[in-house]
């Protein structure tokens, strides 16, 4: 099948020329006739498979034929609601892509940043408007925004979006849309509650699933090193003089984490960057910029910063950290290799994380190989729970100690410091 197969119009099919694209992949071939039909969609699919533009080119098709009967300012006509800001941008780089040669305009608005610039935008009208819960709202109770005019309306990563504590907000602003209009919900996986959301949205919907999450991409082949908690940095460092490895996205599991594989990174001169919720909008996307121009090496992320990174060609995704949740596993692999391209992960495992491994190798159906030349091999024991919980007991003093010790601190350098109540 062709992407002209999916009857798009001469402008979207010249767009997508551009990029390269000749034929759509399944959650597009599925996707598009049935939202070109105006049909609303639950869309079940893991990260790489194409999904934005599953969404993104009808809506434009749409959007390019109603404009011929409209006249006047531009109002926002679809609506795109996603958890983060990185998704966001994307999501909004991609509509300017697929749209370029139609007169369909979109804006992109986040928290984080001077509302000013994205208020200017949006008074000038705009067809598309990509989100996050909060800025939108945010306008919307200024009176900047009014979804009255919405006929298509899309929740992406909607599994995240309940994840981060959205829920409240996704309410509020389905009380505010048309309750005529079509609804798109896409979400990589369906535990009951995201069903129980979509029953709310949605009104008959066409199902459409591709790659359940516990699959990971054919493409993709997967190595493990296992060693010791206090050998990974090196272990890290050994991986990194593999010329083979261009550039790599690297998952940590905290944002203090992340910052320290970078200090250590930085150290021995390998040029890295990291993105989570502590940097400022400003600094993710220059750290995001610099890893697609190639000048960074390492881009160091926590799980929720990475939704929505989308590097074309990413051939190296490291787990410095196992995740304790299988399904994070398949979604950070899936990073790289995507849309058909060859990509390799590598897993790095302390005794600690053991278990983690084999939860994953459970949900993905396969045995993950180890590294046999390893300098760093696995020698020290998991810990048993009378160790785990005494080491948790410490880690508990440390912290009681150091906020007691920056308190004191504080209050020597000003006397009349007290801590305010809350």
């Amino acid at each position: 099948m062709t992407f002209e197969d999916l009857k798009l119009i001469p402008s979207i099919l010249k767009a997508l020329k551009d990029k390269n694209y000749t034929e759509p992949t399944s959650i597009q071939a599925k996707s598009i006739p049935l939202i070109l039909n105006r049909e609303d969609v639950l869309g079940s699919a893991q990260t790489g498979t194409g999904k934005t533009a599953a969404f993104a080119i009808p809506i434009i098709q749409h959007l390019a034929n109603d404009k011929q009967k409209q006249s006047g300012k531009r109002r926002i006509s679809a609506l795109v609601i996603t958890p983060t800001r990185e998704l966001a941008i994307q999501i909004g780089e991609n509509f300017a892509a697929y749209g370029k040669y139609t007169t369909i305009t979109n804006t992109v608005i986040f928290g984080g940043v001077n509302q000013r610039p994205q208020v200017n935008i949006l008074k000038k009208g705009v067809d598309v408007l990509i989100a996050t819960p909060g800025r939108l709202l945010d306008l919307m109770n200024q009176g900047y925004i009014s979804l009255r005019d919405v006929d298509y309306f899309v929740l992406d990563e909607a599994d995240r979006m309940l994840d981060m504590g959205f829920i409240h907000d996704i309410k509020k602003i389905l009380s505010k849309l048309p309750k005529k209009r079509q609804s798109l919900f896409f979400s990589a996986t369906m535990p009951k509650n995201i069903l129980g959301l979509s029953q709310q949205i949605l009104i008959n919907p066409k199902k459409v699933a591709v790659n359940p999450v516990s699959s990971t991409a054919e493409t993709i082949q997967q190595f493990l090193y296992t060693t010791n908690k206090q050998d990974k940095s090196k272990l890290l460092l050994h991986i990194l003089k593999n010329p083979e490895i261009g550039q790599a996205l690297l998952f940590s599991r905290t944002k203090h984490g992340a910052n320290r594989i970078v200090r250590n990174l930085q150290k021995k001169k390998i040029d890295c960057a990291a993105i989570h919720g502590d940097k400022s909008q400003n600094q993710r996307q220059k750290a995001l910029k610099g890893f697609k121009a190639e000048n960074i090496r390492v881009l160091v992320a926590t799980d929720i910063a990475a939704r929505g990174i989308d590097i074309d060609r990413l051939r190296y995704v490291i787990n410095y950290d196992i995740p304790n949740e299988p399904e994070t596993y398949v979604h950070r692999i899936g990073r790289c290799g995507r849309a058909g391209e060859e990509g390799t992960s590598i897993s790095i495992c302390e005794p600690e994380e053991n278990v983690y491994i084999r939860d994953i190798e459970r949900l993905i159906k396969q045995k993950i190989e180890v590294v046999s030349e390893n300098p760093f091999p696995q020698t020290d024991k998991p810990m048993n729970t009378t160790e785990k919980k005494a080491m948790e007991k410490e880690k508990q003093r440390k912290k009681q100690e150091f906020f007691a010790n920056r308190n004191k601190k504080r209050g020597s350098q000003n006397p009349g410091f007290k801590r305010k109540k809350r």
